[in-house]
């Protein structure tokens, strides 16, 4: 493991105008410049805070800190916003999606009751009265198979008894 050199007091004015240079001009935090110079924080501290220039230069960083927090706010808020109109919009498009799928599935019910009578068309009788398909009374069914299939045939149109469907 190696060590690091940490400097101090005694590398004298080169590291202090470095320092100064880095936190006033570059405007790097201490930590950054500890890094860079390989010098402790409390060294680096105590030099800046010695410079007249350090309670202007604390202000205008504390100011530039809050317009950057206001901005990632108006950023978050925005991008919320947004998010949420998105979500409403899908949201929106499932319920027409949803009601298309009812009003399918309301028609294919009786399109499958149709479908299964000309399956099973010696399990239903013509009702020559109402033009509909009856199931047999003699046959035991499910509660979801129609018992009743309505205007198969316009009973004026009726020419034979005979009825294919």
């Amino acid at each position: 493991m190696e060590v690091l050199k940490i400097k101090t007091k005694s590398n004298g004015k080169d590291t202090k105008d470095k320092i100064i240079e880095l936190f006033f001009t570059e405007h790097l935090r201490p930590v950054d410049i500890s890094k860079k110079l390989k010098v402790g924080m409390p060294y680096i501290t105590k030099i800046i805070q010695k410079d007249l220039r350090y309670i202007e230069e604390k202000e205008a960083r504390k100011l530039e800190s809050k317009e950057k927090n206001k901005i990632q706010k108006r950023m978050y808020a925005q991008n919320k916003r947004k998010k949420e109109k998105q979500e409403k919009q899908e949201y929106q498009k499932l319920l027409v999606q949803i009601n298309r799928d009812n009003e399918y599935l309301s028609t294919k019910k009786k399109e499958n009751d149709l479908q299964f009578a000309n399956w099973n068309r010696s399990a239903y009788e013509y009702d020559k009265d109402s033009s509909d398909l009856v199931l047999k009374d003699d046959l035991n069914t499910g509660f979801n198979v129609a018992k009743r299939v309505s205007n198969i045939v316009n009973s004026n149109t009726i020419k034979s008894n005979k009825i294919y469907v």
